[in-house]
């Protein structure tokens, strides 16, 4: 995403090895993107939480915005897996994504909120549908469309999150498609 800063891919603990052979298993059986994000949660849900997943690199944040790492990007480009670290109070734009994803909280709190493109035929607005507090240990998934969402710390500790996405994040950069404004954010 535009307003983070991404780190290339760094080093991998013996548990990410592990984790990733998961994930592979998982996007290797070749099903539909709603089932593949859905597997890919179950099989990350083990992981999170583990203190031994990360690297002390991998869980540096920014004081200006959240931050990306990039943890592995399968060599197919079939998956990638990314650590966001975002300090109280940092967040996303509202946006949505190129392919399917699965988000896990690894530490602290996030909250989502989740949105729909209304239409009345002649112009579109997003409507914001649900609010989601997630802690650690829990997952969501999605594929598009309909994956319009913003993401935020709105605890009081540092909040590090896995995402793995079915692109290729080391190419492309990022697994966002659009960003979108709210009218009041339009000045």
């Amino acid at each position: 995403m535009t307003e983070s800063a991404t780190i290339g891919v760094s080093h991998r603990t013996d548990r990410m090895l592990s984790l990733l052979d998961d994930l592979r298993a998982v996007v290797g059986r070749g099903l539909a993107p709603e089932l593949t994000a859905y597997l890919a949660g179950e099989a990350l849900v083990p992981f999170l939480g583990r203190a031994d997943l990360l690297t002390a690199e991998q869980q540096l944040g920014h004081p200006d915005r959240y931050r990306q790492h990039l943890v592995h990007a399968e060599a197919d480009g079939s998956f990638s897996l990314v650590a966001l670290v975002w300090l109280p109070g940092q967040g996303t734009s509202i946006h949505d994504h190129l392919a399917w994803c699965t988000t896990g909280v690894h530490r602290g709190q996030e909250t989502e909120q989740r949105y729909r493109l209304v239409s009345d035929g002649r112009t579109a607005h997003l409507a914001a549908t649900e609010r989601v507090v997630s802690g650690v240990g829990e997952v969501c998934g999605f594929a598009p469309p309909g994956d319009i969402h913003r993401v935020t710390n709105s605890g009081t500790e540092t909040a590090i999150s896995l995402h793995v996405y079915g692109a290729d994040i080391a190419r492309i950069g990022s697994s966002v498609r659009r960003v979108y404004r709210l009218p009041s954010e339009e000045c």
